[in-house]
């Protein structure tokens, strides 16, 4: 078992560097089974929104394309992972979450979970928007992008955005994972493959969009202010 536990400033905020050592991690993983978590008593609080705000066109298209590299690693890893969410998993740490093949959230109705990007006037880039659709029931899938709320663990795991609540998150989530692992690791890896291929492919209309559609959103001065009025919250 392979233990990647986020740990940065700002609630384990996504900054470049933290996307980096992720996806590094991953790879010294090399298929083994893979617990997600957060130090401390936050899972991930979503993007660094310091870095997001300070980027230009060019770092922001950078920083997009580092977010969908990471999504990818984590998302079509071969090897068994589970997120144990063990404090708040707010959008792109809701998204962490989704990537990996079994969540388990902590019983602690403080938490919050969801996909807010709508309510700061954001969209997905493709990778990450195919991959919610295919994470999130037909049901709720609507409710969950449209809504952008957060949401206590009950309620999240009624949404499909975690599969299990328990007051244990840490013995829980390894339990899961030792029972994924104990799986022949080459059937595992294959119908994994299987389930996923093509989820992420990104058509040229969806490359050319997010360079002229969505990188320019992120970048406007009216969504960089938004962003650092919901830090400064």
């Amino acid at each position: 078992m392979y233990e990647i536990a986020m740990h940065a400033p700002g609630k384990n905020a996504l900054s470049t560097d933290l996307m980096t050592w992720i996806v590094r991690e991953l790879e010294v993983a090399a298929g083994r089974p893979v617990l997600v978590t957060g130090m401390g008593d936050c899972f991930c609080a979503g993007l660094n929104l310091k870095e997001v705000a300070s980027l230009d066109r060019a770092g922001m298209e950078r920083f997009l394309l580092r977010l969908e590299e990471m999504v990818d690693a984590l998302y079509t890893y071969p090897g068994p992972t589970v997120a144990c969410i063990n404090g708040h998993a707010i959008a792109g740490g809701c998204i962490v979450a989704m990537a990996c093949d079994l969540r388990v959230a902590a019983a602690n109705p403080e938490i919050r979970i969801g996909l807010n990007e709508t309510a700061l006037g954001l969209r997905f880039p493709p990778k990450l928007f195919a991959m919610v659709q295919k994470r999130v029931p037909a049901n709720a899938i609507e409710r969950v992008i449209l809504e952008a709320g957060l949401y206590a663990p009950d309620e999240a795991k009624a949404l499909g955005l975690v599969d299990e609540v328990a007051f244990d998150v840490a013995g829980a989530s390894r339990a899961h994972l030792s029972r994924l692992a104990s799986f022949p690791r080459e059937a595992y890896a294959r119908n994994k493959e299987a389930l996923r291929a093509g989820v992420l492919d990104v058509s040229e209309a969806d490359a050319r969009r997010f360079r002229e559609e969505v990188v320019p959103l992120w970048c406007s001065s009216e969504t960089k202010e938004r962003l650092l009025g919901a830090l400064r919250k």
